[in-house]
């Protein structure tokens, strides 16, 4: 193999500051992995809970986020726990809870406070899953994880690289999209307003879309052809994603941190 290094999730903005772009994909991943695994089967809440509160607070100092994704990541991630709470809360049956405060009543429904409880645990655990995959999908790409997973895991690059095409598939898609929104309004193909308008003018998008799809379709397979794809065992890379020592360190800090979390709820009564 041979490359230039690559320039993984570059953005506008991210500088030195903002170190979780600049970690190789895998290690965002084999970082928090162990521990949401371990977050299925827990069931109390301050384990969740910090855990939760570890993942903001790190995404918060290495991320790039602008100020809506801040404002979704501190208040949008607590406010959809609270909910999920009391909903989960009124799945939980009563008479497992009885002896517990009650907190109100309506009618024969009588909602205690150990069902609450339960159901903050589960929606703690929800929004900690959610946090720990945030650390990796708010600071990598697609082509950064399928060429990490290629040159490290050694996944063949038939499969890979296959991915990745598909994947580039989906901006090409909404570029097209655009473009044939653009033509109706030129044409005046409006077909009115209202629900029913709006579907037929969304299943006219379907068959110029479908013919741009298969004919990029068709491109991309011309020129992988032609590179001599999947021809050989092995391929030259353009680009290189290292595994560094950093990304040891970030792994071995998230272990040391997330083991030390565990204690500490452990001892919380």
């Amino acid at each position: 193999m041979s490359g230039a290094l690559d320039p993984y999730s570059a953005r506008p903005g991210v500088t030195a500051r903002h170190f979780l772009h600049w970690l190789n994909p895998l290690a965002k991943i084999a970082g928090p992995l162990p521990f949401m695994v371990y977050l299925l089967f827990v069931r109390d809440i301050a384990t969740p809970l910090a855990f939760l509160c570890f993942a903001l607070l790190l995404i918060t100092a290495g991320a790039r986020l602008t100020p809506r994704m801040a404002m979704a990541l501190w208040l949008g991630l607590p406010a959809v726990v609270a909910v999920l709470s009391v909903s989960f809360a009124l799945w939980t049956d009563a008479t497992r809870v009885d002896d517990t405060l009650l907190l109100f009543q309506i009618g024969e429904y009588r909602f205690y406070l150990g069902a609450w409880l339960i159901g903050l645990a589960t929606a703690c655990r929800l929004g900690a899953l959610l946090a720990l995959a945030l650390i990796s999908g708010l600071t990598m790409t697609g082509p950064d994880l399928v060429r990490a997973l290629v040159q490290q895991l050694h996944v063949p690059y038939r499969i890979g690289y296959t991915a990745l095409a598909a994947y580039r598939f989906v901006p090409r898609f909404r570029h097209e999209l655009g473009g044939i929104r653009q033509a109706h309004r030129v044409r005046g193909v409006s077909g009115g307003r209202g629900p029913i308008a709006g579907l037929r003018r969304y299943l006219g998008y379907v068959v110029p879309l479908l013919v741009g799809a298969i004919r990029h379709a068709e491109r991309v397979a011309l020129a992988m052809d032609s590179r001599a794809f999947g021809a050989h065992q092995f391929r030259t890379e353009r680009y290189l994603v290292p595994f560094r020592v950093r990304d040891g360190v970030f792994i071995a800090s998230f272990w040391s941190v997330g083991a030390a979390l565990i204690v500490a709820a452990a001892q919380v009564p």
